[in-house]
């Protein structure tokens, strides 16, 4: 082994850059060359290739993003572009790729291992929909944003005497919406994992307001329904004046919490050093406070699992 690359895939990810800056110190202290491959797997697609050194990464680990830029790439997903990628990264010398994505990016990583490029791919999502990991990098710094959010709004609320929906990211899994409305203190939390009941959710708004309470805040996954339409339905059933934020791709940039930075830079290391030994198609994650290895294909096939008991909490004190 005496070249690697590096890729970020899909959406971006506070942590991100801490794993690059991992990964491209450890690779040169093995003596190692790294290659930084610009926005995913359509920089790759493209050649859009260059040498990293230690210049490359100085002043990025607080730095929210990605700095080799993510990209999707259809071309990339066929098998011919697939075969064509693995090729461009023979003609560069690569003979290992570190890919920091999600879901997909994960499964390029697996199809250029079966095409003979060794592979390690590291979890970068804001979204934690990856199940054979309890958290992915970005996760946590988009819980602290989100509840930067609810702190403000619950400030206008009060002054207002109004609800608010709030939507946050996350697709099909309510981990964000759940996790940052349970530490933000909000009084409805919607996840696409459970069926959510308005009546229940306008007893609480009432019953809220009976005792002088001058706000409802609603953490709801994107996944789940339209935002707009609850408000409406809401404030048509209570009289209670509703809003709606939609926090959008805010939740993606900012400096990354210590949590992110410390995933980010302990899975950088460590995917270097599995390169070094030659070793391919491997997943890194975190479980119980430990850094874990798993195949590819196992890291992509397991499903997600819905933190029910913290569900049940977050119900329990919102009542």
């Amino acid at each position: 082994m005496k070249t690697i690359g590096i890729l970020t895939s899909g959406g971006d990810a506070p942590g991100m850059n801490s794993a690059i800056r991992a990964a491209v110190r450890t690779a040169l202290n093995k003596g190692l060359r790294v290659k930084g491959i610009r926005n995913g797997y359509d920089g790759l697609m493209q050649g859009d290739i260059y040498e990293m050194n230690v210049s490359s990464v100085a002043d990025i680990i607080h730095k929210g993003g990605t700095i080799l830029g993510t990209a999707r790439s259809s071309e990339f997903k066929t098998p011919e572009g697939q075969k064509r990628g693995a090729q461009i990264l023979e003609d560069y010398g690569i003979e290992g790729l570190i890919v920091i994505g999600g879901d997909g990016s994960f499964k390029g990583a697996k199809a250029l291992s079966e095409l003979g490029i060794r592979t390690v791919a590291i979890p970068g999502t804001i979204d934690n929909d990856m199940g054979y990991t309890d958290f992915t990098i970005g996760f946590f710094t988009a819980i602290e944003t989100v509840i930067d959010a609810i702190g403000k709004l619950r400030d206008t609320s009060s002054s207002h005497g109004r609800a608010v929906v709030i939507e946050v990211m996350g697709r099909n899994c309510g981990d964000l919406a759940l996790y940052s409305g349970l530490a933000g203190g909000a009084e409805s939390i919607i996840v696409p994992e459970h069926t959510f009941s308005i009546d229940e959710i306008i007893e609480k708004m009432e019953n809220g307001k009976k005792r002088g309470k001058l706000h409802h805040l609603i953490t709801l996954a994107e996944g789940v329904g339209d935002p707009y339409s609850l408000a409406r339905e809401l404030e048509e059933k209570t009289g209670i004046e509703t809003k709606v934020t939609i926090l959008g791709h805010v939740q993606r940039g900012g400096s990354p919490s210590g949590v992110d930075r410390l995933l980010g830079t302990t899975m950088g290391a460590r995917a270097v050093e599995l390169l070094y030994e030659e070793k391919t198609d491997i997943a890194l994650g975190y479980v119980n406070g430990e850094i874990i290895e798993v195949s590819i294909e196992d890291a992509t096939s397991k499903k997600s699992e819905f933190n029910e008991k913290l569900y049940e909490v977050a119900n329990s004190l919102s009542r």
